[in-house]
């Protein structure tokens, strides 16, 4: 069965970690890369080794020798604020938790109330009608860096085999890079996700999807980051652009471990009929913001698929992680994602409808899909489904020759020998011309 394998390696300079205090990293020093800059520690991604049993398809996961019992992983925003929701996360069975974004300087960050708004199946104003879109004009964390480094130590020290990501974005410098990066490591965090694509707010300080859009910009920052970091580091890419692909490509080249894909897509959630003001109305107005929810995952899956492609074939023997994100409700929906190569798939629009709970129904379902095709790992079936997907001109191609040879098969027996007993009363209707 076809499958994507990701394996990736760092290594380590004079300076760098060699190894993570967390019992969850397991790293392995013994292959290279050699366009990555010699500053990391050696990664390996791999399924987990423990067999499953017969009755429990095994949902453990192992991206970046971080080792997470199942590969759902709270994405970056509202559930990951905080202590408090991210302890929950954990003690709900969360694979891994990824903070909401922070930076250097909060006292920056200052958002506004309502900011969130709906999309229903129903017409404009309809009160009882299921949610299928949900939009943001929330920015990264507000609250001050020392606070959140303060509760990602405290995190650490409580769940030391549990898998803590964090989230961090910064202004076009290269000494604030670096120092936000070396005081993020200090905690004890696993690895760094790179906002590189926020869609909305501070744009003008070339933050968040100012840089995922500019390939030159994006490379150069990659660049500083690679070169301090000592913990994987994945590029969390935005769908606001032609080919998500290219920043993905410059990501990996620069020496990212992993793809993060897709941030929130731009747009205007609706106008109110009844004020004529746009949702969400903040004083009478709003302006453009994150798209999510389900709605979105026509879009993900295709993005990913993209990206899952192009890792393979320019990628394949030094591989790379691919985190999913967009639309993930059911363990069904995640199934796809991984399917299309995904290692892992982040909810976060998600756990704000159905709360930190819905994680046990997603390891749930996603065992039942497995349990139907009797997989027996993540594994086994990740990147499945990629080589199915060709271009309209071979598709055009295939439907041609499938026709030809339902007509041949359509024209009857092609010797005397091919009579059969059983078949005979339909041998003969197919060599009948009228």
């Amino acid at each position: 069965m076809a499958s994507l394998s990701f394996a990736l390696t760092r290594f380590s300079g004079l300076s760098a970690k060699t190894t993570l205090s967390s019992s969850s990293s397991d790293f392995d020093h013994s292959s290279r890369r050699n366009f990555l800059p010699p500053t990391k520690v050696g990664l390996k991604i791999s399924s987990s080794s423990s067999a499953a049993t017969d009755s429990e398809p095994d949902l453990s996961v192992t991206v970046n020798g971080l080792k997470m019992p199942n590969p759902f992983v709270i994405g970056s925003g509202p559930p990951g604020t905080n202590y408090t929701v991210m302890k929950r996360a954990f003690d709900e069975g969360w694979g891994g938790v990824i903070a909401k974004t922070v930076s250097l300087d909060a006292s920056k960050v200052i958002n506004v109330t309502p900011r969130y708004a709906r999309l229903k199946t129903g017409s404009n104003g309809s009160a009882k009608t299921d949610v299928i879109g949900w939009q943001n004009i929330e920015l990264i964390s507000d609250r001050p860096l020392e606070t959140m480094l303060k509760e990602f130590k405290q995190l650490k020290q409580e769940y030391p085999d549990r898998i803590l990501i964090a989230s961090i974005m910064e202004e076009y410098s290269k000494t604030g890079w670096e120092e936000l990066i070396d005081r993020v490591e200090q905690t004890g965090v696993d690895a760094l996700e790179i906002n590189f694509s926020c869609p909305h707010g501070m744009p003008e300080r070339r933050m968040g999807a100012a840089v995922g859009q500019d390939c030159a910009l994006l490379e150069e920052v990659c660049g500083w980051i690679n070169a301090k970091a000592t913990v994987p580091v994945w590029a969390k890419m935005t769908p606001n652009i032609t080919d998500i692909t290219e920043p993905a490509r410059v990501s990996l080249k620069s020496g990212c471990e992993g793809i993060s894909a897709i941030n929130t897509i731009m747009s205007v959630m609706g106008i109110d009929l009844k004020t004529l003001h746009p949702e969400p109305c903040v004083e009478g107005y709003s302006t453009p913001g994150g798209y999510s929810y389900k709605a979105v995952r026509p879009i993900a899956l295709a993005k990913v698929m993209n990206i899952a492609q192009m890792m393979k074939s320019e990628f394949g023997e030094k591989d790379c992680s691919l985190s999913g994100i967009g639309g993930v409700e059911t363990g069904y929906d995640a199934a796809e994602f991984i399917l299309l190569g995904s290692n892992t798939v982040q909810v976060c629009t998600g756990v704000m409808v159905h709360g930190y709970g819905h994680v046990k129904t997603l390891c749930a379902e996603l065992q039942d899909f497995m349990r139907q095709h009797n997989f027996s790992s993540i594994e086994e079936f990740r990147g499945h489904s990629l080589q199915y997907f060709t271009t309209h001109t071979d598709l055009v191609r295939r439907q041609k020759e499938a026709i030809e040879q339902r007509k041949a098969e359509r024209r009857g027996l092609k010797s005397d020998k091919d009579w059969t007993g059983d078949g005979f009363v339909k041998e003969t209707e197919s060599m009948v011309s009228n």
